[in-house]
């Protein structure tokens, strides 16, 4: 067990995660587990989750006239966005939308994202969300590949879709977000004309839901991966999927308070509302499934911002009380390190949460440091596991700030090696997942999916030990290993270290082209403002802790965050290039 120096006095003795796991899902507890089968396999599930996107869409409308989403001069209660949502799932009946039929959303993160997702569900559609970051011709492959029937835009990627379009053939209709200026095409319509403004949303009447049977089987969800080889892959998520994090969301920070010996508080109907920025995009699982759907169904607000910039999010934490923030790491140093950051009030944060990078033990005190009542918070999912996987808080973090967590207690967790086998405690092998939330199959692809899906296992591709207690690290992705004249170099060991260097903020390994050594491993480093530090100065650091192979044979210095994905994870593929352009 960890140790919890740190903690409050005990009331009782700390629990393990066997012990609060068993404690938080025993019968008649919230979080109580049961058996079913799925698709012929045998597995834990979450009893009191909600069966379907529609019980947690009529959970969320009790909350009346709380308010949920928030951009800019738009605000929408939950009342108010159950009546646009119910609205736009009407509309979809009158073009003959059917239970099964794809409706694709590309859009960024603006209030309309939720009311058409939650509508086109409540009909039955497999809702569609692809990245707005795409170019035309990925989109294009996204339309065509999923057979979407109806596609829901705002403005400017109107503007990037209209010439492929036609190349469309599934297509019946658009739908256009914001769109200022006048629409010559009968194909697209303004989705004001049918929902109208988001702050005129409650005159909108109340309409009945439509009549449409669901089941937690049923398809519900279409997620493209973000793959760095070949085409995008569809992710098949079911209701159950989804449905899922809910119950993992609120469990970790039971957990947390089992693991320092204090009974979890019970739920206050009169204390403040909880509420996010939300930074992440909502096409991406992480936006939708991991913080949409669980603030709908627990009654918080989601801020929304046009595009990160640190000192508006000060400005909107004050505003609105934020109760949580994150994202990627950088997030989190850019609000610490601010200069202008005591101007603002940012008291109201109970956490900083992030994934989809390695961060720097330092950060997790920082954090602690800097926002007294709030914690970190990492996790580790991905699109085939619709999301939350493992999360890690509080002390635990605090104790293996390397670790991404343990697995929620409804999933399982195996490291297997080169011939199959499945290894022990803090071996390295490829990380196997099992559990509710890991999605049905790719869409109309059964040679990946036979490759991907085995026996109710999902294949993840990331290398990654377990130790005693169920605690994981993701070493690397298997794909990206370096390998230097035989010797293997996780990327991911190397940059946690860069990271323990007081002046590093973002830290990148990718692989530099070596003649006979085939390849030796380049750091791409941002510093924090007004830091300094020298190549050699970071090497003769790495050398200092790691194996003189690993070491990094070159330093090059990023002016700005590091690019990332909508996943947030490091383009490590562009850096690349820096060192092919020095070594051409």
């Amino acid at each position: 067990m960890s140790t919890t120096e740190t903690s409050p006095k005990p009331k009782w003795p700390a629990m393990s995660i066997a012990e609060a796991h068993a404690f938080l899902t025993a019968p008649g507890i919230p979080f109580e587990m049961e058996e079913k089968v799925i698709r012929g396999v045998k597995m834990r599930v979450w009893k009191n989750a909600p069966p379907t996107i529609r019980d947690a869409f009529l959970a969320g409308r009790a909350h009346g006239d709380k308010t949920f989403l928030v951009y800019e001069n738009d605000r929408a209660t939950y009342e108010t966005f159950a009546r646009a949502a119910i609205t736009f799932a009407h509309e979809l009946i009158a073009q003959g939308v059917k239970k099964g039929d794809r409706v694709a959303i590309v859009m960024r993160n603006l209030p309309e994202w939720p009311a058409v997702f939650y509508g086109a569900s409540l009909v039955g559609a497999i809702v569609t969300p692809l990245n707005a970051w795409w170019t035309g011709p990925e989109l294009e492959y996204g339309l065509t590949d999923s057979g979407a029937k109806i596609l829901i835009v705002d403005a400017e990627r109107l503007e990037r879709l209209n010439e492929h379009l036609g190349n469309c053939p599934d297509l019946k209709r658009v739908y256009v977000a914001r769109e200022r200026d006048e629409i010559a095409d009968p194909l697209i319509v303004k989705l004001e004309s049918v929902i109208g403004a988001v702050n005129d949303w409650g005159k909108l009447a109340d309409r009945p839901l439509p009549d449409v049977g669901l089941d937690p089987e049923d398809d519900a969800t279409i997620f493209y991966t973000s793959g760095t080889t070949g085409k995008p892959k569809g992710a098949l998520g079911t209701h159950r999927n989804i449905m899922s994090n809910i119950m993992a969301s609120g469990i970790s920070a039971a957990r947390t308070f089992l693991r320092r010996g204090e009974m979890p508080p019970q739920p206050d109907p009169s204390a403040p509302q909880k509420s996010t920025l939300i930074s992440v995009p909502f096409f991406h699982a992480t936006g939708c499934h991991a913080i949409m759907s669980p603030s709908l169904f627990g009654g918080a607000k989601l801020v929304m911002m046009r595009k990160w910039d640190p000192e508006l999010a000060m400005q909107l934490i004050e505003r609105e009380r934020i109760t949580g923030a994150g994202g990627v790491p950088t997030i989190a140093w850019q609000l610490i390190e601010h200069p202008n950051r005591s101007k603002y009030d940012l008291s109201s944060l109970e956490g900083v949460s992030y994934g989809g990078a390695p961060s720097a033990p330092e950060l997790v005190r920082k954090i602690r440091e800097t926002f007294p009542k709030s914690q970190a918070g990492n996790g580790w999912g991905m699109t085939e596991t619709s999301a939350t996987f493992t999360n890690h808080q509080g002390e635990d973090y605090e104790n293996r700030p390397s670790s991404c967590g343990p697995c929620v207690p409804v999933c399982e967790m195996k490291i297997v090696g080169p011939n199959g086998e499945i290894l022990g405690p803090n071996e390295v092998g490829e990380l196997y997942g099992k559990g509710p939330n890991v999605v049905k199959e790719y869409w109309n692809k059964p040679e990946a999916t036979a490759q991907t899906f085995i026996d109710g296992w999902v294949r993840t591709g990331d290398l990654a030990r377990l130790d005693e207690e169920g605690f994981c690290y993701i070493i690397d992705r298997a794909k990206d290993m370096l390998i230097r004249g035989g010797e293997n170099i996780y990327c991911v060991e190397v940059e946690n270290v860069l990271y323990e260097h007081p002046a590093v903020m973002d830290a990148a390994i990718v692989a530099v082209p070596h003649r006979t050594l085939g390849e030796e491993p380049g750091a791409v480093v941002h510093l924090k403002p007004g830091a300094t530090a020298t190549e050699e100065e970071l090497r003769h650091f790495v050398a200092a802790k790691l194996a003189a192979f690993k070491v990094p044979v070159k330093v090059v210095f990023w002016p700005e965050t590091l690019p990332r994905n909508a996943n947030g994870k490091i383009l490590k593929t562009e850096l690349k290039k820096v060192f092919a352009d020095a070594t051409a």
